[in-house]
């Protein structure tokens, strides 16, 4: 680990010496200055871990000099030194932002033990923020899937305004991922610590919808039997997801006009303005500006929302994607919570190409959902699958076409089992070993090897 650095700034010499020698004994490098304006400079060169400082010292009081530094160094820890008994400096000094006081005349264990507290502090902040940033960063590579060229821009823009706190509008067939865009936005946002407040515009009626984002008063309606707090409110210091705003009725628009405005809000039953903090993301699957057109959308709410518009790709434009996706839906929609991902067939993977989807990315997880399920988590083929032609063929296309599927069933059966037994023989019966070499997860070779009653193969003596 690097050495840390600790600036001593006291205009008595004796002092700065006393501090130096403990400190530097106890591993530290020691930078000193007499002055409370030589402080702030040379914070700015060094970048000390930690400042002690004296409160009575010439051209700038430590107080003063507090205070410039949690403007051009907000990061830096600050001890501060005061006579004992004055209390209003270290009031003072702790509404400022210091981490703590120590009174003179002070005991060299004192000033140890609360060095090492305050380095430990910055050791523990600081693993908590890389922490975020990894959870940060794991909430956009985990869940929006896809490497395609459209979505490779939806990454850029969300990489270039996630840290702004500029109003976005999200744009977007249903289904598309619109939600899990607004998610990215603010966990890689500097309000990542705060709250996100999701409100959908078409799930409630309008009566309801105001006293939902504004709050109420106690008795400003029927059944409003106590105060409540808005998701305005709630999501104060963080980010609120306003989904299907299209929907949103012209009255209703208004007032939200307002807050983008003012970024105050009002609750129903009352005329108290209540600022909020918030960073506001809107989405919808609608065409704004034709609503805007035949208006039932105001012009100047859409031009207050769509400051950055990000538009979501369906999926029928990005089938590239699609392998991913589902290898993604195969890992997060296990059979069972202690079962590997199922596996999916080349027939089945192509037909899921193939397909259109209507419903996009949220369509594609459901076929995928189902199809788990119906293969019992192992091999997904075009049977269990919702869409195609291969329900029903042997009735169509006659007896013979039914006998012919049968044998091609048996003939893969026989070929499978061949394979399986090969394996076995080659790994001199280690089914890991076995299935490593097949490509395939154990608990599907052990039930294979089940199906085709290879318990004890190959027999003792065979195995090479």
């Amino acid at each position: 680990m690097a050495q840390r650095t600790i600036l001593v700034a006291d205009d008595d010499s004796s002092i700065r010496s006393l501090l130096k020698q403990l400190l530097s004994d106890e591993g530290y490098a020691v930078v000193e200055a007499t002055t409370g304006t030589e402080v702030v400079e040379k914070v700015k060169d060094s970048n000390p871990d930690l400042v002690i400082m004296d409160v009575r010292m010439p051209e700038l009081d430590g107080i003063e000099a507090l205070s410039k530094l949690k403007v051009s160094s907000p990061k830096t820890s600050v001890l501060i030194m005061t006579a004992f008994g004055s209390s209003n400096n270290a009031i003072r000094a702790m509404e400022l932002g210091a981490f703590d006081y120590i009174t003179k005349p002070f005991e060299l264990d004192k000033i140890s033990h609360t060095v090492k507290r305050v380095i430990e502090y910055r050791d523990l902040t600081s693993e908590v923020q890389v922490l975020r940033d990894e959870i940060s960063s794991l909430v956009q590579t985990e869940r929006i899937v896809g490497n395609s060229a459209a979505m490779q821009e939806v990454y850029k823009t969300i990489g270039k305004v996630a840290k702004a706190d500029a109003t976005v509008l999200i744009t977007g067939e249903s289904g598309t991922g619109k939600e899990l865009v607004a998610e990215a936005l603010h966990y890689n946002s500097n309000r990542r610590s705060g709250p996100i407040v999701k409100v959908s515009c078409a799930a409630l009626p309008e009566t309801l919808l105001e006293a939902e984002l504004f709050g109420h008063e106690k008795g400003s309606f029927t059944g409003a039997q106590a105060q409540r707090r808005g998701r305005f409110e709630l999501a104060d210091k963080g980010t609120i997801f306003l989904d299907e705003i299209g929907e949103m009725s012209l009255p209703m628009q208004t007032k939200l006009l307002r807050v983008l405005q003012d970024r105050k809000i009002e609750r129903v039953g009352s005329s108290l303005p209540i600022k909020v903090d918030i960073r506001i993301i809107c989405a919808t699957n609608k065409d704004l500006q034709r609503q805007v057109e035949a208006q039932k959308f105001r012009d100047d709410l859409f031009y207050r929302l769509n400051v950055i518009n990000i538009n979501m790709p369906p999926l029928r434009e990005r089938k590239e994607d699609i392998p991913a996706l589902v290898e993604h839906f195969l890992a997060k929609h296990r059979y069972s919570a202690t079962a590997q991902p199922a596996a999916i067939s080349e027939e089945a993977l192509k037909r899921l190409m193939e397909y259109e989807w209507p419903g996009n990315v949220r369509e594609l997880e459901n076929v995928i959902e189902r199809a788990v399920v119906l293969s019992r988590g192992q091999i997904i083929t075009s049977r269990e699958l919702p869409f195609g032609d291969h329900e029903g063929d042997h009735e169509e296309e006659g007896e013979d076409v039914s006998v012919e599927k049968s044998y091609f069933k048996k003939s893969v059966a026989q070929f499978e089992k061949d394979l399986i037994m090969k394996a076995l023989r080659d790994a001199n019966g280690n089914r890991s070993k076995a299935a490593e070499m097949l490509g395939i997860y154990r608990r599907l070779l052990y039930a294979k090897i089940k199906e085709y009653a290879l318990e004890g193969y190959p027999p003792k003596g065979r195995a090479a």
